[in-house]
């Protein structure tokens, strides 16, 4: 997933461009933006995704790409990818949107206007955290030939002085995916095995049984803590109180995904309580597994972060997530419920 993210960065972007990002991404795609793409020349600008105009106004003449996850990780907020995907089209640049947290069970984003998607596969696609891989999808819908994307409409030196948007015949439309195979996966290295794609394909027939369970035991494991009194917040953007309902219930359909992030009371100290008290539910950084995964974001997946950039990315120190699993919903809630006590 990581290296799906790289390569559409760079298969766009070169030393002098820009891209203009969500703040609230998955702390190693936020510092891969904030620290690695600089050293590129690439320059990112963070902006919060729930306020398109953000978008619009951080763009500039070197603004290459916009960027957003469709449900960012670990806030749970929820991006209007319609009405950036207006923002994008106003200044004719492609949208790429990181689905991993919703899979093409809950959105399509490219019916949405997204002109890229990238997936984790480690994640629900696979769906028992035993493989790595990521995906990229190029909607071929996107017009490559403005002379701002130089890596496309001069003689590309990697590869036979190709111009990747006008030399291509009718491929043309397929400029994007096709440079992303020829230039970064064949020079980069960075390639899915053949095991971990055979494992990804056996997921993928099960992606919409699994998807269903998922979005069912987050549900009710999501109404579950909200009324519990060690609990001091939920998001899950299935309750009808959430800032993300009404968009999620907009753009998704059948369910409302198998994340779920609260707040435990007594802040830092209560959450690393929790997470060490837990036995059915395992304290793994990963999400999308079969069975249901709890982690302390500030400590772990976003330590790399300053308080500052974590606040800004919504994550605050009483805050757990939870990927929330296929198995009984008895057992998970009450492993939780045991865990809260005290």
């Amino acid at each position: 997933g990581t290296s799906a993210i790289f390569y559409t960065a760079v298969n766009i972007c070169g030393n002098g461009d820009e891209i203009v990002a969500a703040v609230n991404l998955y702390g190693g795609t936020f510092t891969m933006f904030k620290n690695i793409l600089p050293e590129f020349g690439i320059t990112v600008k963070f902006v919060d995704p729930l306020k398109p105009e953000d978008f619009d106004k951080a763009i500039s003449n070197k603004t290459r790409l916009l960027y957003t996850e469709v449900i960012g990780n670990p806030a749970l907020d929820v991006a209007d990818i319609s009405a950036i995907s207006k923002v994008a089209k106003k200044h004719n640049l492609p949208l790429a949107v990181d689905s991993t947290f919703t899979t093409p069970y809950l959105i399509r984003p490219i019916e949405h206007g997204a002109d890229i998607v990238i997936h984790s596969l480690s994640k629900w696609m696979g769906g028992h955290g035993t493989g790595i891989g990521g995906i990229v999808v190029d909607s071929g819908k996107f017009d490559w030939t403005d002379e701002k994307f130089h890596l496309y409409n001069e003689p590309d030196g990697s590869y036979h002085d190709i111009r990747f948007a006008r030399d291509l015949g009718d491929l043309n439309p397929l400029a994007f995916i096709l440079r992303m195979r020829l230039v970064p996966l064949r020079n980069l290295g960075a390639c899915i095995s053949p095991d971990n794609a055979w494992m990804f394909l056996q997921g993928i027939e099960t992606l919409g049984v699994r998807m269903e369970r998922h979005c069912s035991n987050a549900q009710k494991v999501a109404e579950h803590l909200e009324k519990h009194s060690a609990v001091s917040w939920v998001r899950y953007p299935g309750l009808k109180i959430d800032p993300g309902h009404e968009v999620s219930t907009r753009q998704f359909g059948n369910g409302y995904g198998g994340m779920v992030v609260f707040g435990v009371k007594n802040g830092l100290k209560g959450g690393s309580e929790f997470i060490n008290k837990l036995k059915l539910v395992s304290h793994l950084a990963n999400v999308g597994d079969a069975k249901t995964l709890a982690i302390h974001p500030a400590s772990t997946t976003h330590s790399q972060l300053t308080e500052k950039d974590q606040a800004a990315g919504g994550i605050t120190p009483d805050l757990i997530r939870l990927s929330v699993g296929i198995e009984d919903i008895d057992d998970i809630i009450s492993d939780i419920d045991q865990a809260l006590k005290g």
